[in-house]
């Protein structure tokens, strides 16, 4: 039994740490609940924020004096965290790791090789984005270490002995929920639960309403929670039901992995100030227009906090003779600021118009795939619209959509530093209105939010306390339903592959902690050689259940192919390639990860497979018994 609950917020921005002492058996002072994380703000200089940054920076040997970059827990780190990484690296973006928590996401590149910095020069020692996120935990693991571990408890208040409650977005696949997993342990966190990102910030709204929530929300309410962020746009309905008289939360849809956020948006007003510049006959170079991105950044959180200012001053450094006076000036302003984020991110458009996708040339280069429509608007028309025809199927979907063209919200709940622009929220809200007035609904209500920058890490740790028995928990379970490919017999053809049918073994909802056995059908494994397992997901269909065969995939847009498994399975004296008759268990572990069990028949036999991993070997099946 830990003493405390620990929320982390992994955020592809900043992170953050809240936590609730579970032996007060009672609730918090709000106030006290952050731990202030000591980092560099400049050589020689340690200072407490309450967000870290989440930016890592490479240095080379002789680039700061001996010391200049001690902390509290080491006196010679090999790599800047925080602050200083963050506002040193814009001037050196080679050496600069960002986004980390993105990458994390990215099936299309080895997400445990060590590819970040993106592009950088040979002579930089890459880091990948799992060990990224391992320093930023091992970072925030010492500052939380330094505070508690050496009062009256002592070492029995280490982070290591705590209950973990770490966020990932809903959006996240399988296999990014477990790499975060693995950067966790790697950073010695040892009970570790994930809890997704919108509901935290839901927790964090519970926890400050009280019991006063049931005034603001009653059964039949539909909650849309929009989570934009540093760099992704993560949307969640919650549905409010009543049963034995008490209201009860359950996330009933989580939209696509959108990766499109407050970077965008920064880049953005980058765009537009250096047209302005190239028309006054100054030209930047590619290492002065990211300092001018990340003078963008700073000059748009600083309107954000002082909503009086009419303009921010930012300064771009001088490389060359060129460009007389060592600097170039330029400021952004606040209508600037305005036009840009709510016409370019927030269009006012119809629910039935959809992102756009723009037809890409024949060679580009190995990035992030951004999202291509940066219409914020346009994804939540899509999503709603979407989920409207997923829910209509779905027999126990406690959300009611028939009559209406979308899925009708009645309240939203705002998460994301980028919503502290008001304007932002005005403008959604407008659109959805518009929206649900059009097709017969009614306006929804806003529920006001914690502190946009620490909601989720508050909600996490309260999320914790609510596990042992407080307050009122939030239902979910998978945010889709797990199919695994099951190839059909077939008479071989020249130049076709036999059909692969899709089997049910996890569907939408299955609660953390349980498992299902497939119905009795007669499956063969192949073991002691190398073979390939293809896995798929759908967050629209809700009426399959397990054991459930479907057949024709090709081309259907409710099913989404996830990263392929590829191992050997151990056959022990079994003949290469043999044919092993199992039957299939599946089960949801108590961290979200899926496991799909294969046990032999007749059999001692006893394999598993995770739905976590991309590259051959690292499958880790569970061997025979």
């Amino acid at each position: 039994m830990s003493r405390y609950t620990i929320g982390i917020d992994l955020g592809t921005t900043n992170c953050a740490l809240s936590f609730y002492d579970l032996s007060l058996a009672e609730p918090r002072h709000w106030q006290e609940s952050v731990l202030p994380i000591p980092q560099l703000t400049a050589p020689g200089a340690v200072e407490e924020r309450l967000l870290l940054p989440s930016f890592l920076y490479l240095p080379n040997a002789r680039e700061f004096p001996e010391g200049g970059l001690a902390l509290p827990w080491s006196k010679a780190p090999a790599l800047v965290l925080g602050e200083f990484a963050r506002s040193h690296g814009a001037k050196v973006p080679a050496r600069l790791v960002s986004s980390a928590k993105s990458w994390l996401s990215h099936a299309g590149v080895d997400r445990a090789g060590a590819l970040l910095p993106w592009q950088a020069p040979a002579d930089v020692q890459r880091v990948s984005p799992v060990e990224a996120s391992t320093r930023y935990l091992e970072h925030i693991a010492a500052a939380w270490d330094g505070k508690r571990a050496h009062g009256k408890s002592g070492a029995a208040d280490a982070i290591a002995e705590q209950e973990v409650i770490l966020t990932v977005p809903a959006s996240f696949d399988a296999a990014a929920r477990d790499l975060t997993l693995k950067a966790a342990s790697d950073a010695g966190l040892k009970n570790v639960i994930l809890l997704e990102e919108p509901q935290a910030a839901l927790y964090a709204w519970l926890e400050v309403a009280g019991e006063s929530f049931r005034a603001h929300v009653e059964s039949g309410d539909v909650i849309l929670v929009v989570d934009v962020g540093g760099g992704t746009t993560d949307l969640s309905l919650i549905a409010v039901t009543e049963q034995a008289g008490d209201l009860q939360l359950t996330r009933v849809a989580v939209g696509d992995h959108i990766l499109l956020g407050g970077d965008n948006m920064d880049l953005a007003l980058a765009h537009n100030l250096n047209q302005e510049l190239i028309e006054a006959g100054k030209k930047l170079d590619s290492w002065q227009f990211a300092s001018l991105t990340y003078g963008c950044r700073q000059a748009k959180e600083h309107l954000f906090a002082e909503p009086k200012l009419k303009k921010a001053p930012i300064s771009v450094p001088s490389r060359g003779a060129g460009l007389v006076g060592g600097s170039v000036k330029t400021e952004l302003t606040r209508e600037a600021l305005t036009r840009t984020l709510t016409d370019g991110f927030m269009p006012e458009v119809p629910v039935t118009e959809m992102p756009q996708t723009a037809r890409r040339t024949g060679l580009a280069q190995m990035a992030l795939p951004y999202a291509q429509d940066p219409g914020i608007t346009r994804h939540l028309a899509a999503f709603l619209r979407r989920q409207a025809r997923a829910l209509e199927k779905s027999h126990d979907s406690p959300v009611k959509v028939e009559g209406t063209s979308f899925v009708h919200p009645t309240a939203i709940l705002f998460n994301g530093g980028v919503f502290k622009a008001g304007v932002l929220k005005e403008r959604i809200v407008q659109v959805l209105n518009n929206w649900l007035a059009a097709d017969g609904g009614q306006p929804i209500k806003e529920l006001q939010g914690a502190d946009l920058d620490l909601a989720v890490a508050r909600g996490a740790a309260y999320y914790g306390w609510v596990r042992h028995g407080h307050g009122v928990r939030i239902r979910g379970g998978t945010a889709r339903s797990y199919y695994v490919g099951v190839e059909s017999p077939a008479p071989a053809v020249p130049g076709f592959e036999p059909p692969v049918k899709a089997l049910c073994v996890a569907p939408f909802g299955m609660e953390e902690g349980t498992q299902a056995d497939v119905p009795p059908q007669e499956f063969g494994l192949v073991v002691a050689e190398p073979t390939r397992f293809r896995f798929f997901a759908s967050s629209v269909r809700r009426e399959d259940k397990v054991g459930d065969m479907l057949e024709d995939l090709h081309g259907n847009t409710e099913f989404e192919e996830l990263a392929p498994i590829e191992t050997t399975l151990p056959g022990d004296s079994r003949e290469a390639g043999k044919l092993v008759p199992v039957n299939l268990q599946a089960a949801v572990t108590e961290v979200g990860t899926l496991e799909v069990r294969c046990l032999e028949k007749g059999g001692e036999g006893r394999w598993k497979l995770e739905l976590n991993v991309r590259m051959k070997g690292d499958a880790e099946p569970v061997g025979e018994r």
